[in-house]
């Protein structure tokens, strides 16, 4: 039977039983693969996972105890870790008192990771020792607070050697606790492969840290102006070990050594901290040596090993930054060179592509853009694939006329403030990017283009039969070919297959006259359909493989405006009365009846003059139980692609440890062994299972990042819970050595509008604690790369990648 732990309600108070310890070089004492167990006072577990067999047990009654009552003053220097043979029935036992108070953390499902006892298992011999006395169940939190200090800093008056013994009694039960999550969980890291079993050791630890409230721990380790473990995710156990070093120093506690050893990290007491560096070239052999034990590893080796895995991942770092910055490119760099190259210049160091969007043949085309741009400009840029995964989303429309529209800057009179400016040239030939606000219109035939002169008229009747004109200003070369700019005082629409018919003043050259021909219009894109919602309108979603959108007629529309979404899963999961959202979050609405074939939504969230809801945009579900299994279809297609032309691989709506084990089998089958892979966390499940997720996806060799998809993630979980749930998502990665991805509307209107918002920058240089920032494309995107950089060039020395307080989480069944 196992030997259980027992955190209880009271965020203060747990209590440790760690079984047959020996010495390591943690300067603890540690055992074999002793079979402990964790469950939580109240909770009911339903989920024990990876139990030790009994009969690696060593015999019950070698137990430490791992704290003593914080209300007794120590007569002698003792050790912290007690006597390792007090039988357990000798030690002292105080029931401890529930908390009827305290609630969970808001995100405390993120940690629902580790594996505990079920309520069958004996627990009849446990000792509950209550962690801290100072802290009673009164309801004032801050009175609490407040007689905490005085009570403490009253207590350093009095007797300064006794707190400190009893705050080295706290700490060293708190990494007791640590340890002792990770002997429960020894099985599952004896999977993780080796280059990863110091991080996932690591991110155990974490864990165990974040089960309890350390908050008063903290704060008499500040007032003592010692180190208060923040900002020490990368190496929990190294510092925790460091700081209980100090304390046994000052209070001059017995040490032998054989006990706390530290790598030659921590010299004696009374001199300076001397850190043991490594190369990044020399950190992978010396973490394989070390057999994934995260104790034979250094405190910096640690923080390197974080930054190798992000150079793994992304490349190499940029000098002065950081941080990675990513952008998301479409099929405008398909055929754009120029934009690609301007980026990479602008200090881009991965492109991302889309799968759900595009063709194979657009794909081939940027990622062609990449590597030749990244060649000339001598700078490494890698290319992010993502899947497109079992999202939902609106289904297509019919094709829209091959339309595009001119349109003069007008004032409020209607007066012509600026003529449109339009942009004449081959297909392909792109115009410069320093002027914005362009139509452009290609022309298959080169020669006609290349013999129009600035003054000439351009004479056509558009899609409407409204006669035009267009007025040659400006012939400019490009790198590929040449093209011209013309301006259009009136509005039109130009249609594909268009007549141009030129008009020139008669001049001559020697004595003959210039005759130029007529040419055509290329062919156009087609407008991209959709339907106008506003609050109050119904809106049919119809499984219907393709639609246009409802007409108008007597100023009536015929019927509701319809959308299609193919995945019949949808229909037989949603009920009546449940919330639905579409275009993440801008449109909102309730499901109001549903059918095999149809459901029917009341919009009761749009813009103030309507939304408009276009094809390919996400629909949520947050209320309904929606599961996906496994890579689609088209996934593993697209996952061959992938396989041959990109270096990263993103895995969308990463739900559970199941969908990690399918793609680790689909890229065992191809043998790739080297294709980074990055989860995006942008599900309820898939942040509540972040740290499984990692524990599984670090059985494979392959480089490992996380995305940390705001917008889907905020939809499916609630937008006030956004903020904390980043920062967790952000510890957890830091804690795993896994690099992270600040993704979703980063400087959005900057990239579109070419003007920023403030939050817009604040929320920029924030991202910068993760290892890349990522931006979506707009009209402004070189801008945008260009401010980014900036930004994260000021704040890199200003702020550490991670520092903040946050609040304790009660765990309960998944570790």
């Amino acid at each position: 039977m196992p030997i259980p732990i027992l955190i209880t309600s009271k965020p203060s108070s747990f209590f440790l039983v760690v079984n047959n310890f020996r010495p390591s070089s943690h300067g603890i004492n540690r055992g074999g693969l002793a079979s402990v167990a964790f469950s939580k006072q109240t909770d009911t577990v339903e989920n024990s996972m990876y139990r030790v067999s009994s009969s690696n047990a060593f015999p019950r009654k070698h137990v430490i105890k791992a704290l003593q009552d914080s209300n007794k003053k120590p007569d002698s220097d003792s050790s912290v870790s007690g006597n390792a043979n007090k039988d357990l029935s000798q030690g002292k036992s105080t029931k401890l008192k529930k908390n009827k108070n305290y609630k969970l953390h808001p995100c405390s499902e993120a940690f629902k990771s580790i594996s505990m006892p079920s309520d069958g298992d004996d627990v009849s011999d446990i000792t509950d020792l209550e962690f801290s006395d100072a802290l009673d169940t009164s309801e004032d939190e801050e009175t609490n607070y407040t007689a905490f200090l005085n009570s403490f800093s009253k207590g350093l008056d009095n007797n300064q050697k006794a707190i400190l013994v009893q705050v080295l009694n706290k700490l060293e039960a708190v990494r007791l606790h640590a340890l002792a999550l990770e002997q429960w969980n020894a099985l599952r890291l004896k999977e993780c492969h080796r280059f990863y079993r110091a991080s996932a050791t690591n991110l155990i630890h974490y864990v165990a840290l974040r089960s309890i409230d350390i908050s008063q721990l903290q704060e008499a380790l500040s007032i003592l102006g010692l180190s208060n473990i923040e900002g020490v995710n990368a190496h929990i156990m190294a510092s925790l070990t460091s700081v209980v070093q100090i304390l046994q120093s000052l209070t001059q506690s017995p040490k032998t050594n054989s006990e706390w050893k530290f790598d030659n990290e921590v010299q004696s007491p009374g001199n300076q901290v001397a850190l043991k560096s490594k190369p990044i070239s020399d950190l992978q052999s010396s973490l394989l040596s070390a057999n994934g034990k995260s104790e034979e590893i250094s405190l910096l080796a640690m923080k390197n090993h974080a930054r190798y895995n992000a150079e793994l991942l992304f490349g190499p770092s940029v000098e002065g930054r950081n941080s990675c910055i990513m952008v998301t490119v479409g099929s405008e760099a398909a055929d754009n060179e120029d934009l690609i190259y301007n980026l990479i210049k602008s200090g881009v160091n991965i492109i991302r592509i889309n799968c759900a969007h595009d063709n194979p043949d657009v794909w081939r085309c940027i990622i062609k853009n990449v590597k030749s741009s990244s060649q000339m400009l001598e700078q490494p840029c890698r290319v992010l694939m993502d899947l497109a995964g079992p999202k939902l989303r609106t289904g297509p429309f019919n094709p829209g006329p091959n339309v595009k529209k001119v349109k003069p800057l007008k004032d409020a009179s209607g007066v012509v403030i600026s003529p449109a400016l339009v942009w004449i040239a081959p297909p392909g030939v792109n115009p410069p990017s320093h002027r914005s606000q362009v139509a452009v219109v290609p022309v298959d035939d080169s020669l006609w283009i290349r013999s129009l002169e600035v003054g000439d008229v351009l004479k056509f009747c558009d899609a409407r039969g409204k006669r035009r004109l267009l007025k040659i200003t400006e012939k400019f070369p490009t790198s590929s070919d040449i093209g011209c700019w013309a301006e259009c005082s009136e509005t039109a629409y130009v249609e594909s297959g268009t007549e141009f018919h030129v008009k020139r003043k008669k001049h001559k050259i020697g004595n003959s006259r210039v005759k130029i021909g007529n040419s055509r219009v290329a062919e156009l894109p087609t407008v991209q359909q959709y339907v106008q919602v506003k609050i109050g309108d119904l809106l049919v979603i119809t499984r219907e493989p393709c639609l246009a959108p409802s007409l108008i007629s007597n100023n009536d529309l015929s019927g509701p405006p319809k959308v299609t979404c193919s995945l019949g899963l949808l229909f037989d999961s949603v009920k009546p009365g449940e919330p639905i959202e579409f275009d993440d979050g801008k449109i909102k609405g309730v499901i109001r009846g549903v059918n095999i074939s149809e459901i029917c939504v009341e919009i009761i969230h749009a813009g103030q003059n309507g939304s408009k809801l276009g094809a390919e945009k996400s629909i949520n579900v947050p209320r309904s139980k929606l599961h996906f299994e496994g890579l689609t279809v088209k996934d593993l297609m697209d996952l061959d692609f992938i396989a041959a032309n990109a270096d990263l691989v993103g895995v969308s709506f990463v739900n559970d440890v199941n969908d990690v084990n399918i793609l680790q089998q689909e890229l065992d089958k191809r043998k790739l062994k080297k294709l980074g892979i990055v989860l995006k966390i942008e599900t309820k499940g898939g942040f509540e299972r972040l740290p499984l997720l990692l524990l599984q996806a670090m059985r494979s060799p392959n480089p490992l990042g996380v995305m940390i998809a705001r917008g889907d993630l905020a939809v499916e979980c609630g937008w006030e819970k956004l903020a904390e749930m980043q920062e967790e998502i952000l510890s957890i990665c830091e804690a795993a050595h896994v690099p992270s991805i600040w993704a979703t509307q980063v400087l959005e209107s900057l990239a579109k509008s070419g003007l920023p918002t403030r939050a817009e920058i604040t929320d920029a240089a924030v991202g910068g604690r993760a290892d890349c920032v990522m931006l979506n494309k707009g009209r402004h995107i070189i801008k945008a790369v260009l401010t980014l950089d900036s930004i994260l060039r000021n704040t890199s020395m200003q702020q550490p990648k991670l520092k903040p307080v946050l609040k304790p989480l009660l765990f309960s069944s998944l570790f």
